[in-house]
């Protein structure tokens, strides 16, 4: 049995005791017989505040809804948010209150899920203000594989503030050791490291159970997949939200899922098969409208590779309809496309014949991080 930071708590009493406490977490900081590490602090320790991510502390915030300070109903502890419209970070009045930040989230491993900024940001406060970081470390449920390209300097945003990979391979202990290091930081930071974890595990192999870390992530295999059909949130087709099983199924009214299904299977990629589906989204891109489209089944987790399938898949789409795909416009004018933010460059925007290319960086970028990784692995 693998046990996370918050398991571990027990060795650590020394690094909590004596502190006021701001506790940054969501739903799926929770021990491994799913107790709150909300709970669990707030029992052993003093904690002053809860600081609310994307989703809120106890998930019952939709992606990208605008999350607002509150008082936790459980335990009685003010809320603050950190996704708010006009900041996502930690402002001098709530860093006044607390001595210590305390991290718990669980990651998925991938660049564009925001938990991971939410801490970037944190570290960045805790360097301006010299507070102390504390990160209950999780194990990375995608294990130590790196996959895609590296953002690059121009396309940051809260979809990808850091110059790494798409699948980056690392703990959150280990992303905020990369990050610290590379930044020249100096505040105090300190990590409460996962017992009986590698970076050759993948999550079925922890013994550990599936704990939704957003709705739009209800199960392992979505996790996986999600590393590549992330992209699709910058196109007109539907990523599946609004159905089941969002980001494995993806299609739209103009597809043909019966001949796009051969498509995509002819294509022989290794550890996935393709089916064709027929569905109606309750929300999001064309809720109510009938759309056709794949389901992405992974038969063999180890030799999926994630990354190149979902862009071997949106340049399918682009290529088998050129009249009617296209990439969804900026947010705001002159500002960057979704998809231009999700992908880290611009590249993506070419053609549908410029695969080749786009796995060409996938391959040349994934090899370097793999190397920069490396030395800041705190598990063998």
């Amino acid at each position: 049995m693998v046990r996370n930071g918050i398991d571990c708590i027990e060795k650590y009493d020394a690094l909590f005791q004596g502190k006021r406490l701001g506790l940054i977490t969501s739903v799926s900081g929770v021990n491994r017989k799913l107790k709150s590490s909300i709970d669990i602090l707030a029992e052993r320790y003093e904690v002053r505040a809860l600081f609310s991510p994307e989703h809120g502390v106890r998930g019952n915030v939709d992606a990208g809804g605008v999350v607002a300070d509150a008082v936790d109903a459980y335990t009685g502890i003010p809320v603050y948010s950190l996704y708010r419209t006009d900041s996502k970070r930690l402002t001098k009045e709530m860093l006044e209150q607390v001595d210590s930040i305390v991290y718990d989230i669980q990651d998925i491993g991938v660049r564009y899920y925001t938990f991971i900024w939410t801490m970037y940001y944190a570290m960045q406060s805790c360097e301006e203000s010299g507070k102390e970081l504390i990160i209950l470390d999780r194990f990375n449920p995608l294990g130590g594989k790196v996959e895609g390209n590296v953002l690059q300097n121009g396309y940051e945003s809260f979809i990808g503030a850091y110059p790494v990979c798409m699948r980056y391979g690392l703990t959150v202990g280990e992303l905020a050791g990369m990050i610290y290091q590379e930044q020249d930081y100096h505040f105090p930071i300190s990590v409460v490291k996962v017992e009986g974890w590698n970076h050759d595990m993948l999550f079925p192999e922890t013994g550990n159970i599936w704990v939704m870390p957003s709705m739009g992530i209800p199960r392992f295999e979505t996790a996986l997949v999600y590393t590549g059909t992330c992209l699709f949130e910058g196109t007109n087709l539907s990523e599946g939200r609004g159905t089941t099983a969002p980001f494995e199924i993806i299609g739209a009214p103009y597809v043909d899922a019966y001949r796009f299904s051969q498509h995509m299977n002819s294509k022989n990629l290794p550890g996935v098969l393709f089916r064709p589906v027929y569905f109606t989204p309750s929300a999001s891109k064309h809720a109510q409208e009938a759309c056709e489209g794949i389901q992405v089944h992974v038969t063999n987790y180890r030799s999926y590779e994630a990354a190149a399938t979902g862009v071997i898949l949106l340049k399918a789409f682009q290529e088998c309809y050129p009249k009617d795909f296209s990439f969804l416009p900026p947010f705001r004018e002159g500002g960057r496309r979704s998809v231009e933010l999700l992908f880290g460059s611009s590249k993506i925007m070419g053609s549908a014949e410029n695969i080749l290319e786009l796995l060409g960086t996938y391959e040349k970028d994934s090899q370097e991080f793999q190397k920069r990784k490396t030395a800041y692995h705190l598990y063998d």
